[in-house]
C-alpha cells in the first residue's frame, strides 16, 4: 500500500499509473504517469477492468483517470491513490475505503448509501448530486471540500475534517457529529437538523457556532 512510485520521466513528479503482470495482478514498477504514459487509453482500460473483476483492491494508483458509469457496489479500496480522478454517475452502495487518497476529485451524480470510509483523505475535492447516506465516515478529511446538492444524512462523521469547506444546498440531518472539524466553512442553505451540533468545533474556540440552530435547520 501506498507504494506511489514517481513517474519514469525525469523531472516529473506525478505519481506512475499502476501496471498489471500477466497474470493480472498489481506490478510494483516504476512506470509513467497518465501524461507520458505511452498508451493511456490501454492503461485506462487496463485498471477500469481490474476494479470490475476484483472486490477488494490493495494500492492501486489510478491518478488524474476518468471513471464514468461504473459499478462500485460493495468493491474495498485499501491504500489506493484517486486524486485528481473525476468520477460520473457511479453506483456504490456499501462502498469501503480505508487509508485511500481521493484529494482534488470530482464526483459528480455519484451514489455511495451504507459506506464505510476510514481514514481517508478528500482534501480540495469537488461533489456534484452526490450521495453518503447511511454512511460511516470516520476519521476523514474533506478539508477544502466545495459541495453542490449533495447528502450526508443520517450518517456516523466522527472526527472527520471540513475546514475550510464550501456546502451549498447539503444536507447532514440526523449525523453524528462529534468532534467533526467544521472551521471556516461557508454554507448556503445547509441543515444540521436533528444532528449533535453542539459536539462539533465551528470556531477555533472549540465551542459550536450553530447553538441552538438545531430546530431551525
Amino acid at each position: 500500500m501506498f507504494l506511489q512510485n514517481k513517474c519514469s520521466v525525469p523531472g516529473c513528479n506525478h505519481i506512475s499509473l499502476s501496471s498489471f503482470n500477466e497474470n493480472g495482478e498489481i506490478q510494483e514498477l516504476r512506470t509513467y504517469c497518465l501524461d507520458h504514459i505511452p498508451n493511456p487509453g490501454k492503461a485506462k482500460d487496463d485498471i477500469c477492468r481490474y476494479i470490475q473483476e476484483h472486490d477488494t483492491i490493495v494500492g492501486l494508483n489510478a491518478s488524474w483517470l476518468n471513471f464514468s458509469d461504473m459499478d462500485f457496489t460493495g468493491k474495498k479500496f485499501y491504500g489506493c491513490d484517486f486524486s485528481h480522478c473525476t468520477f460520473t454517475n457511479i453506483q456504490g452502495p456499501e462502498f469501503r475505503s480505508r487509508l485511500s487518497i481521493f484529494d482534488y476529485a470530482v464526483f459528480s451524480d455519484c451514489q455511495f448509501l451504507n459506506s464505510h470510509i476510514m481514514f481517508s483523505s478528500f482534501s480540495g475535492c469537488n461533489l456534484y448530486h452526490t450521495i453518503l447516506t447511511s454512511s460511516e465516515i470516520i476519521q476523514t478529511n474533506f478539508n477544502g471540500l466545495k459541495a453542490f446538492q449533495c447528502s450526508f444524512d443520517d450518517s456516523d462523521l466522527f472526527n472527520s475534517r471540513f475546514i475550510r469547506a464550501s456546502l451549498t444546498d447539503t444536507s447532514f440531518r440526523n449525523c453524528n457529529l462529534k468532534k467533526v472539524d467544521f472551521i471556516e466553512i461557508e454554507r448556503i442553505n445547509v441543515s444540521f437538523k436533528m444532528s449533535n451540533t453542539r459536539e462539533a468545533v465551528f470556531n477555533r474556540d472549540g465551542s459550536a457556532l450553530f447553538t441552538g440552530e438545531e430546530a431551525e435547520e
